[in-house]
């Protein structure tokens, strides 16, 4: 009897200890990132540390001990660093056909913004299609200039400015979007479909967005032969209506700009010093890309004077590459000079005759879209390394799934490039430009730190091999050096691949 009595206690016993060891291997469900070299993104010197993520949010930083049944990550020395934000991005569009987000992980992104440029999806259809297609990164929006005009005036009819009814109509829904979280206002205004908005509209929808503490951010209305204006337009919104303002992708694609960066950022500094809190992001390369349409600033498309002054003074035909032409597919990949002796004609009839047969292309094809795209060669690296380390600057990537390397590689290339070789600032002011900096840029909260209690958006990479490998003819290449990224907590990108979790949710501002 005493046997049996003592085989029954040393059974409820062994119960008791595996039901509380699996308790408490359920309480401690965390993951034990040691030996890292912890770069917090408030641009403080790198330090030896270890970090708690539990749930979506970091729980404990410091030497720290394991808990029982926790997931143990090794960092192995390597740099543990903030999630980076991308202040502007396009790859918003790409998410219900690219969830998996390779874009951005690839390069340590884990938070984009989109409605840039004046145009971008609304609130309500990204979290609607979030619900139906997880994402693995997180997404916030501006609300787009150019979208309001075309529900309030019409798509066909944005060849003008706005009237006082009309204006009113867009700040009514520009309300509704900042209610449901939207960042503020932004602009494209050397776009057709906002180029000729008058600097009032701007301004009084502009206010809009700082009634409910929003911010504007601006595809500039020049970024070449009338930046001097267009600068003073944005500064000008910033001081009327209130808020904080930023460039966006800030460049001088003017050949006559080129070395005047220094100058051109001492005037923003001046206008920070007189209370306008005026900001920029940039990318970290000397080309861009848009449509050929942008070469005329003027829409005047068929005059041959402009396209020969674009030709002079705004790009470089022999480094400017159309990436496609619907209308004649055959030019894709090639520059605009050897485009023109394609052609027997000179660089300035060529863009002409690009956006004649590309116009009349579409009207051919109205389900069309894409029609044409070039990436133009028109700034020094010096100017970019200027704007790149201006301390009010934060990187950017502009990018998307596109022919441009900038949408796989911005943020590598900054850290391999620019800090690793060219040594323009150190590595913990890089990380701060793509955290925390970005995150006050825009108005994003509980991000952008690894803090106590802010949400585990974390990168994990080598910054001895980190090194972006996207370029023109293979832009889509993945980066090397990046080994691990979390979003909310999960792991999602792991030794270059995707790892088939969703973890991505829409921030409001």
């Amino acid at each position: 009897m005493n046997y049996l009595v003592g085989v029954m206690r040393r059974i409820i016993f062994s119960s008791v200890l595996a039901f509380g060891f699996l308790s408490l291997q359920a309480q401690n469900n965390s993951t034990l990132i040691r030996n890292v070299q912890l770069i917090d993104g408030m641009g403080l010197p790198a330090r030896h540390a270890d970090v708690r993520i539990k749930g979506n949010q970091i729980e404990a930083i410091g030497q720290l001990k394991a808990l029982p049944g926790e997931t143990m990550i090794d960092g192995k020395g390597q740099v543990l660093a903030p999630g980076f934000i991308d202040t502007h991005s396009h790859v918003g569009g790409s998410l219900k056909k690219h969830p998996d987000a390779i874009a951005d992980l690839n390069q340590g992104v884990t938070t984009i913004i989109g409605g840039q440029d004046g145009s971008g999806d609304g609130i309500d259809s990204i979290q609607s299609g979030i619900k139906q297609i997880p994402i693995a990164v997180n997404w916030a929006t501006y609300t787009g200039h150019t979208d309001l005009r075309e529900a309030v005036m019409g798509e066909k009819n944005l060849g003008r400015a706005a009237t006082d009814a009309e204006i009113k109509q867009m700040q009514v829904l520009l309300e509704q979007e900042m209610r449901k979280g939207s960042l503020g206002l932004s602009t494209g205004l050397e776009y057709a479909g906002a180029y000729f908005s008058s600097r009032k509209e701007v301004i009084e929808l502009a206010k809009t967005a700082a009634a409910f503490k929003g911010r504007y951010m601006s595809h500039l209305r020049s970024e070449d032969v009338a930046l001097a204006d267009a600068l003073d337009e944005i500064i000008d919104i910033g001081r009327q209506a209130k808020l904080p303002v930023q460039i966006s992708h800030f460049k001088l694609a003017l050949k006559d700009d080129w070395g005047k960066s220094a100058q051109i950022l001492a005037q923003l500094q001046k206008a920070r010093e007189e209370g306008i809190d005026i900001t920029a992001d940039c990318y970290p390369y000397d080309f861009w890309s848009s449509t050929i349409k942008v070469l005329f600033p003027k829409t005047d498309y068929t005059n041959a004077q402009s396209a020969q002054y674009a030709v002079d003074h705004t790009f470089d035909a022999d480094k400017s590459i159309v990436t496609r032409f619907a209308a004649n597919p055959a030019y894709a990949g090639k520059t605009v000079s050897e485009i023109a002796v394609m052609r027997k004609e000179s660089a300035a009839q060529t863009i002409m005759g690009l956006i004649a047969e590309s116009t009349a292309y579409g009207k051919a094809h109205p389900e069309a879209s894409g029609l044409e795209g070039i990436m133009g060669k028109s700034m020094t690296d010096e100017d970019v390394v200027n704007i790149l380390a201006w301390s009010h600057t934060n990187i950017c990537s502009d990018g998307s799934y596109g022919s441009h390397p900038r949408g796989f590689g911005s943020f590598t290339r900054v850290l391999g490039h620019y800090v690793r070789e060219q040594k323009i600032m150190s590595l913990e002011t890089a990380i701060q430009k793509m955290t925390s900096l970005a995150a006050e840029q825009t108005g994003i909260k509980n991000r952008g730190i690894i803090a106590v209690g802010y949400f585990a958006d974390l990168v994990l990479f080598d910054p001895a091999t980190v090194k972006d490998n996207a370029s023109v003819k293979t832009p889509q290449a993945l980066s090397t050096g990046i080994h691990k990224v979390w979003v909310n907590g999960v792991l999602v990108y792991e030794n270059q691949a995707h790892t088939k979790k969703y973890p991505g949710v829409f921030i409001s501002k």
